[in-house]
């Protein structure tokens, strides 16, 4: 594993394949970790570098609050080092797609292209803020078991839950082995972000949004009501997955990301 140092803090890293770099965001409560064999698969046919954003995995916490911006930031001092000079396809899963949208916004030079993987462009809403304050106070009473037991088999399709029983329990443990004060952190930061579908809805590079039919944290049929992308916008849809279709449907994920990334290539020349 390859590190940098971003804020004077460390920021692990991994790189694999050739071609086309394609940057990989994991989720809340996740780590790089999570994207191992859907990684392998890809690098076949791209160059894959995964990160651990602060706080997450083995990358170190950078304050109290990380902001979505100041997580871009550390992405892009990745991709300094990593692939200097080259524009990349940068792809976040849930929160990863939260900071992936913060980087679009404040580095739109540097993409080819985005893909937003069961994420959305939406600011927190009231419920969501309060459930956030709550983990919260969880993570900080030494009980942040109390969530990932709850939030991570949620994150699978209900019909998914005991088909994927190892890869639950997989995901269960990189959740359990996140820092509480990473934990703490993502939580602040995520509650503070703003409303960016215009980015979506106002496209200028070329966008992937990938949801699932199944999703119980994104429903689709209410996301697709609210936000309405515009003709840069390529929406797919994976029928048979909740928030994990790397993993539900990897295969079917595995070609959707890799003809996009056909179809951007020229973009990133």
């Amino acid at each position: 594993m390859l590190h940098t140092e971003y804020s004077g803090k460390k920021v692990y890293y991994e790189v694999q394949g050739e071609g086309l770099p394609v940057v990989l965001l994991h989720g809340y409560l996740e780590s790089l970790r999570i994207w191992d064999g859907f990684a392998e698969e890809l690098a076949e046919r791209v160059k894959v570098i995964t990160v651990d954003l602060p706080g997450h995995g083995r990358s170190e916490v950078l304050g109290d609050t990380h902001t979505m911006e100041e997580l871009a930031g550390a992405v892009r001092k990745v991709m300094e080092v990593a692939v200097p000079g080259e524009k990349v396809l940068l792809t976040g899963h849930s929160l990863g797609g939260y900071v992936t949208l913060a980087f679009a916004e404040k580095y739109p030079e540097l993409l080819a292209g985005f893909c937003l993987f069961h994420s959305h462009p939406l600011a927190d809403t009231d419920e969501v803020r309060k459930n956030r304050q709550r983990e919260i106070g969880l993570v900080e009473a030494g009980k942040k078991e109390l969530i990932y037991q709850v939030n991570v088999p949620k994150a699978f399709a209900e019909k998914n839950v005991e088909r994927f029983a190892k890869e639950v329990a997989r995901a269960v443990e990189i959740a359990k082995n996140t820092p509480d004060a990473g934990i703490a952190a993502m939580l602040r930061g995520m509650m503070l972000r703003p409303d960016r579908r215009d980015l979506l809805e106002n496209a200028s590079l070329p966008v992937l949004w990938i949801l699932g039919r199944g999703d119980r944290y994104i429903l689709y049929e209410k996301i697709t009501a609210t936000v309405h992308p515009s003709g840069n916008v390529q929406v797919s849809v994976l029928e048979d997955s909740g928030h994990m279709g790397f993993i539900e449907e990897k295969d079917r994920s595995l070609e959707i990301l890799n003809d996009f990334a056909d179809r951007i290539r020229p973009a990133a020349g």
